[in-house]
């Protein structure tokens, strides 16, 4: 089966016509753009500090609301308070291929009053460090089935995200009883995950 390559906005189903799947892996990926060198990137290339992208989940309510702490998993809360969601840990640089982070939705778990599961990525002191995502290529979201390793589906993030220090990739959420996932794509300039938080409350 083909891997189904999603455009900014495309929605899918995931569990509609396949049943069986209780669980999905969620991969987030990307890569420092590679300084040129020249005159400037020999002056200053050596001090750049390493771009430090975050992963987190904000599960909201039926009302797109953020009611408790414990529904936010990133690297410094790793599982939701429901144990449903389960961050694989901070990946500090980006470098090398694949996902950088690993996110683990149990959706049988997911409780009920969960409606919406918001996938966001972060500059780590983005401020102090002048860091923004036109210093990172090669973004992409990709669910897939652990049980069998099969790659749903994947969003490329193509967009020129520069001056954004957040960028809202995808959500995960439920319609008519079924789960589906949607291609969002939208930068923000929202320094930290507080911030990020702070629209959904």
């Amino acid at each position: 089966m083909s891997v189904i390559s999603l455009q900014k906005g495309q929605k899918i189903d995931l569990t509609k016509g396949n049943a069986g799947l209780s669980k999905v892996l969620v991969g987030l990926g990307w890569d420092p753009v590679k300084k040129s060198g020249g005159l400037l990137g020999g002056l200053f290339g050596g001090g750049q500090a390493n771009i430090d992208c975050d992963a987190s989940v904000i599960m909201l309510n039926e009302n797109g609301k953020f009611t408790k702490e414990t529904n936010l998993v990133y690297f410094g809360n790793k599982r939701s308070g429901c144990g449903s969601v389960v961050h694989s840990g901070d990946n500090l640089t980006g470098d090398g291929d694949g996902d950088d982070e690993q996110i683990s939705v149990e959706l049988s778990r997911v409780p009920a009053d969960v409606h919406k599961l918001i996938f966001v990525v972060n500059i780590y002191d983005c401020v102090s460090r002048r860091q923004d995502f036109g210093m990172i290529g090669n973004a992409y979201i990709r669910i897939m089935n652990p049980s069998t390793t099969q790659e749903l589906c994947k969003f490329n993030l193509t967009d020129n995200y520069a001056g954004k220090t957040s960028l809202i990739v995808g959500e995960l959420y439920r319609h008519s009883g079924e789960w589906k996932f949607a291609a969002i794509g939208e930068g923000t300039a929202d320094t930290s995950i507080s911030h990020l938080v702070g629209r959904y409350t």
